[in-house]
């Protein structure tokens, strides 16, 4: 069974295609749970109105779901707490330019 932070570690292939960064890094992944041979992910977006929101859950569901061991992802959009670039691990901000 997959643990947490491996669940973590596959989701770093999924970008956020306008920020050009995973959404590991981005902060956009609040928490990971796997019971059984179920997924489950807590994740957020940038913003309410992302274009891409359902582009990210779909690439979020078929990482987890290559993952050996996952038979069924269930991905959970949140916005609470709401995302904020506080978020962001040191490197994304650094790259991004934020606080620098």
């Amino acid at each position: 069974m997959p643990t947490r932070d491996e669940v973590f570690d596959a989701l770093r292939v999924v970008e956020d295609p306008e920020l050009g960064m995973d959404i590991v890094e981005l902060g956009l992944l609040y928490d990971a749970e796997v019971i059984g041979t179920k997924a489950f992910v807590k994740y957020s977006l940038t913003s309410i109105g992302c274009p891409v929101g359902p582009l990210i859950e779909q690439q979020i569901c078929e990482a987890v779901a290559a993952m050996e061991g996952i038979d069924d992802v269930e991905a959970e959009l949140t916005w609470d707490p709401p995302w904020t670039p506080d978020r962001m691990s040191d490197d994304a901000k650094f790259i991004l330019g934020f606080g620098y």
